[in-house]
């Protein structure tokens, strides 16, 4: 047999145990339950200190909410000191208030077996959020469009080792920007089964989005029950705005989850020191959690960090810091102290391409994601060019670190065919175990398969065009979009849900504000 047909029976062989494998593992699990212990960075002496001086924050120089007095009266009314726009607070009120906050809830998913737990030792991995511009190694960097969202939402529902749909998953700036959050949330609903976010960025984008989500759920089914969770940013430092407690006034009534989390790049919207922004990022998070129970006691509400650094050479965005680590991992434990679930953490990378810095600057984001007990985790996979693009490529490069974090988390398997006292007795002394029973029962499960990495020798790799992890990326969404088949979704349903997008559209023209 000749070399070249030695290679390609060795590839047939490769392919047809991966696409074994892959319809195996197509479902994936719904979310991670943690089996290794949380690293705390932060010691209980130190969180005391920060918890202190958020309280010092709130108490002695308060947030600033503008352009909403009935958030303002709502403070007022639970005994907070209202001057203008500025509130502050009584020492420990927010932090009494979160008593009817629950610590995990479970978001429903349209597809019953895609529900996720968020809180405790679970962790749910969501893709990228919110980039106007879209890139692969075919077309380049461009403006998304409602094709691209579609194709990012079939991509997070095709691998398995995502469980939520996301949100935003890049901006279809070709359809009008006070629509284009029914196509959007559609997208989501028709596409995918997994969980979903709403819009924010407006109340009234709000409220359509809780409207289709009763009409696949149901209206009492969603006034009791987590369908939709959704970003809430603060205004660092200390404002919230308009649109945001808009929003977050919307969904909280209507018992949905809220993830209130400060946006925040240390050194311009907070202090330079990993301390300090603590300390802000704890007053700011407190309150807009609080806020959510102050409406609806018992709404499901998520405490949220986003926070990075910036270069104090250029300004701008850094991502894969150590700094970065340190911030994500003590929020985390402030988060845990105050009996909410945690949202952080991500794929980062300040990268313009799917290259070496963008794979090292994800892999310490992510990996850190993980280890400091993390529930909700936005930006899992496609994150490019500090958030300003959604990447083909990279999305399917960081799903496959997923798949290395979800085996991670399992930590060591102690059972007694893991430990594989049968398969030392059978090979002894100076053999070799490729042909044990053992290594033959658990060759194919025993270590995790990348999808993107090349393993093979130099030959092999050369023989087959000598690909780099990027060009291997690009070719396998595309063949993941080439094998997408959607999941069903009743027809009666569909057929609402575009009555109803039809009819909202209509009642008001066509505007980019």
């Amino acid at each position: 047999m000749s070399e070249q047909a030695t290679r390609a029976g060795r590839r047939g062989r490769a392919a047809r145990t991966e696409k074994r494998r892959e319809s195996q593992t197509a479902m994936g699990t719904p979310y991670i339950s943690r089996g290794i212990p949380v690293t705390d960075f932060l010691s209980d002496e130190g969180a005391e200190i920060i918890e202190a001086n958020a309280d010092r924050i709130l108490e002695e120089i308060g947030i600033e909410f503008h352009d909403d007095p009935e958030t303002l009266d709502i403070w007022r009314q639970a005994g907070a000191d209202v001057t203008g726009t500025r509130v502050r607070f009584p020492k420990g009120l927010p932090r009494s208030l979160l008593a009817t906050a629950p610590t995990r809830f479970t978001q429903h998913a349209r597809n019953p077996a895609r529900n996720v737990e968020i809180g405790g030792n679970n962790l749910v991995f969501a893709p990228v959020y919110g980039p106007p511009f879209v890139t692969d190694l075919d077309e380049g960097r461009r403006y998304g469009t409602i094709e691209d969202f579609r194709n990012f939402v079939k991509l997070a529902y095709a691998s398995p080792h995502l469980h939520h749909s996301g949100g935003t998953v890049c901006e279809p700036v070709d359809l009008p920007v006070n629509k284009r959050h029914f196509d959007m949330v559609y997208s989501h609903l028709k596409y995918s089964d997994k969980p979903f976010m709403g819009s924010v960025t407006a109340p009234e984008r709000a409220e359509d989005s809780v409207e289709m989500a009763r009409l696949v759920f149901g209206r009492e089914f969603v006034d009791a029950n987590c369908v939709m969770i959704q970003l809430i940013n603060a205004n660092s430092p200390l404002v919230y705005d308009a649109t945001m407690l808009g929003a977050l006034k919307v969904y909280a009534r209507a018992n949905q989850a809220c993830i209130v989390s400060p946006f925040i790049l240390a050194g311009a919207m907070s202090p330079v020191t990993v301390a300090g922004t603590l300390s802000q990022v704890l007053a700011e998070a407190l309150v807009g959690c609080a806020l959510t129970q102050l409406l609806r006691p018992g709404a499901p509400v998520v405490f949220g960090a986003f926070v990075s650094s910036i270069s104090m050479q250029s300004g701008a965005p850094t991502f894969g810091s150590p700094e970065g680590s340190l911030l994500l991992n003590g929020a985390a434990k402030l988060a845990r102290r105050a009996g909410l679930p945690f949202r952080s953490g991500g794929s980062f990378t300040s990268s313009k391409t799917p290259d070496g810095q963008s794979a090292q600057e994800s892999a310490q984001t992510i990996l850190a994601t993980l280890l400091s007990g993390v529930n909700f985790c936005l930006h899992a996979a496609g994150w490019l060019e500090g958030g300003l693009c959604s990447s083909y490529e990279k999305f399917v490069m960081d799903a496959d670190q997923l798949g290395m974090m979800h085996v991670l988390a399992k930590g060591i398997d102690l059972s007694e065919e893991a430990q594989a006292m049968d398969a030392l007795h059978e090979v002894g002394p100076g053999g070799h175990f490729l042909g044990a029973a053992h290594t033959q029962r658990n060759f194919e499960s025993a270590f995790y398969r990348s999808a993107i990495a090349d393993n093979n020798s130099y030959e092999q790799w050369s023989a087959d065009g000598g690909l780099d992890a990027a060009q291997r990326a690009n070719q396998k969404w595309k063949q993941m979009l080439a094998a997408y088949t959607p999941p069903e979704l009743d027809p009666a349903i569909d057929e609402a849900l575009i009555a109803f997008m039809t009819r909202r559209k209509s009642e008001f023209p066509d505007s980019n504000v």
